[in-house]
């Protein structure tokens, strides 16, 4: 299968990392404590725990973050970094597998930001570039998959992104639910089978 290069049609958003390699290593330790912090225990937690579980000191949490709001929207644009690199992966798929990826992982992501919506600045540049790089990534995925006659027509990206997200943000017994009734959204938005 040829795969259009629709690569640079998804666009880069990058949290700025230190160059020196022990400063980016601390930097991402960072990170990964503070995204397992925030959706464990909510953006409130002890700065201290992060730096802890991170195996820094205070100081360089603040160094890195020198308030929390910036910890808080590097842990967010880090995440899109991923699901722009999820979409990027994903064009190597079939059409419909390459959407059904790419919106699982999109789920995932749905999940965890929850933890962080209230600390998030809605108003600011960064959370406006990061939305519309993530609908720039997902949008050749969900065209493909229209073009192919995978997705039904009478639907747009913004609401299969919006059904996705009220689908994952519901409350569940376990996570096996959350993902059965995903299956059930992903399903209403694709092309019914010819009989």
């Amino acid at each position: 299968m040829t795969v259009p290069d629709s690569s640079a049609q998804i666009p880069a958003i990058t949290v700025t990392r230190p160059h020196r390699a022990d400063a980016r290593r601390n930097f991402d330790a960072l990170l990964a404590a503070a995204r397992d912090a925030f959706n464990r225990d909510g953006i409130d937690v002890p700065l201290e725990d992060i730096a802890r579980q991170a195996g820094v000191g205070i100081a360089t949490l603040y160094r890195n973050f020198p308030t929390r709001s910036d910890l808080v929207e590097a842990v967010y644009v880090s995440e899109i970094e991923e699901l722009l690199q999820a979409a990027r992966d994903a064009l190597e798929r079939e059409p419909w597998d390459a959407l059904e990826t790419w919106l699982r992982r999109f789920s995932g992501y749905v999940a965890t930001k929850l933890a962080m919506l209230q600390g998030l600045n809605k108003d600011s540049e960064i959370f406006r570039a990061c939305r519309a790089a993530m609908y720039d990534a997902a949008h050749p995925l969900f065209e493909r998959a229209q073009a192919a006659g995978e997705v039904r027509a009478d639907t747009n990206l913004d609401d299969v992104l919006r059904l996705v997200s009220g689908v994952t943000a519901s409350h569940y017994d376990s996570d096996a639910q959350r993902a059965r009734v995903l299956t059930l959204a992903l399903d209403a938005i694709r092309t019914p089978p010819a009989a």
